[in-house]
This record gives structure tokens, sequence and C-alpha cells, in this order.
């Protein structure tokens, strides 16, 4: 599932696009919102929400998109078509530019006052103007008892973060997935670290945690289970965190990242 840093860039992508533009074009294909119809209305300004996306448009109106694992927004001259079968389920274009929506896992449209129904319930964003890091440990410290791992995932805590930069933040932060998070010593410095990843790569199109861009070291451990850590030399574990049936992947360097008691 995209991440809050490329959630970031598409809704810049977006927002280049169709931003201060009148609509030439609208078609919703999900049962929902199959008839309605926004053209000849400006769009004002697009932004995203940790991993949610949305398009404000003239009239009070929010067109409210998810990427969810496969979804992606194609941005092309109008009228360029989609490669076969490829799942279009929005298409906005203008004069200049067309935004395809392709496998989109969300789209809605809604009154803009009434945002809050999908994301309202979202904690800080990691990469929005309400960052608020107190926060953010102020809500991740209200279930002592759950995992540090589970605990980053949870968009109620802090918004953005996915299994790649949890991953990346965990081995940084030097904490084994499972350690409850009553038992985190420095929250804040885990709180920084993960947003610190996200606002570096939130321009870039390949994210790089290392510092090093060369191919299969721009990670600390994401994507190199089985490979040697580039800190100790040991090799990365892979395994899955989470209840049935919403276990995540979670990758973790055994040496680096001891259990709690351990190392």
């Amino acid at each position: 599932m995209p991440e809050g840093d490329v959630v970031h860039l598409t809704a810049r992508r977006l927002g280049l696009a169709l931003d201060g533009r009148v609509l030439t074009r609208s078609d919703f294909r999900v049962p929902a919102h199959a008839t309605a119809d926004l053209t000849g209305r400006a769009v004002l300004e697009t932004h995203s929400r940790g991993k949610h996306l949305l398009t404000r448009i003239e009239g009070g109106l929010t067109v409210h998109t998810h990427l969810r694992m496969e979804g992606s927004w194609r941005i092309s001259r109008p009228g360029q078509g989609t490669p076969p079968g490829d799942v279009v389920r929005l298409l906005l274009a203008n004069e200049e530019w067309q935004a395809t929506g392709v496998r989109l896992g969300m789209v809605d449209l809604l009154p803009t006052r009434q945002e809050a129904r999908v994301v309202g319930h979202l904690g800080p964003d990691l990469l929005g103007a309400d960052w608020d890091p107190g926060e953010a440990v102020r809500r991740l410290s209200a279930a002592p008892e759950t995992t540090i791992g589970e605990a980053l995932l949870d968009q109620r805590n802090l918004a953005g973060i996915g299994t790649i930069y949890r991953a990346e933040t965990l081995f940084l932060a030097r904490l084994w997935p499972w350690t409850p998070v009553g038992a985190v010593e420095d929250l804040e410095r885990v709180v920084e670290i993960a947003q610190r990843l996200l606002h570096v790569n939130r321009e870039r199109p390949n994210r790089v945690t290392t510092g090093d861009t060369r191919p299969g070291r721009n990670t600390w451990v994401y994507g190199r289970a089985g490979r040697a850590c580039l800190r100790c030399g040991n090799r990365i574990s892979r395994g899955e965190m989470g209840q049935k049936p919403q276990e995540r992947l979670i990758i973790w360097c055994r040496r680096c990242q001891p259990e709690r008691g351990t190392g």
C-alpha cells in the first residue's frame, strides 16, 4: 500500500494538473456516484491527509480517494486512453490535463463540510500542516500494552506510515517490533524518526532511508529479508504481526533490534 510520502507526491501532481482549472469532463465509474457530473466546476485545491487524497471542488464538494494496495493516479493529455486491463474508477479532465484514477480503493463524493466522515479519525499527519509530535506521542501512549509495531501502523495514532517506514523507523530506533508501547523509553524519538524519514522522501520518486541511493542499499531492512544487515552483517528476519486476518509484513534485524531483555 502506498505510504504517506507517495500519497503526498500524488496530491502535488494532481494539484499541478487540476487546481485552478475548470473541469471539462468528470466520469465516476463507481455505482454510488455513477450519475455525478462535475463538468463546469473549478477544482479549488488538492491535498493529502495521511494516505487519503482530498480534491476540493467549486460548490462545496470534495472528491475523496484512497489508493489502497494497487491504486494510482495517472496524469496525461486529455483523451489519452489507458492500457488494456486497467480498471478506471474515476476520470477528471480539463482543457490541458487528464487525471485518471486506476484501481482506486476508495472513491467518494461528499460535501466539503463533511470531510471528517472520511478522515476525521486520523491522527496527526506526518507530512501535514497539522503535524503535532506531542499529540502523536499522546495517542501512542494511550494503549501501553499494544506492540510498537502495531501502534505505528494504526492511522488513528499518526497518519501516513505503512510497513516500509515502520520497519525503517524501528530499525533506526533499535526497537524490537513486539516491544509494548509502554516499555519504549523514548517515544518522542521514534515519532521524530518516522516524521524525518517521510519528510526527506516526500518529493522523491524513489525513497532512500540509508543515504545510499544504490539499488539494494537504499533501505536498512525493508526489502532485504534474508540478506546481510548493512549495520551488523546479521541476516535480516521477516515475519508477520497483527491479528488475523489483518496481519502485515514486518522486517527486522534480530541483532540490531534485540528482543527486550536480550542482546
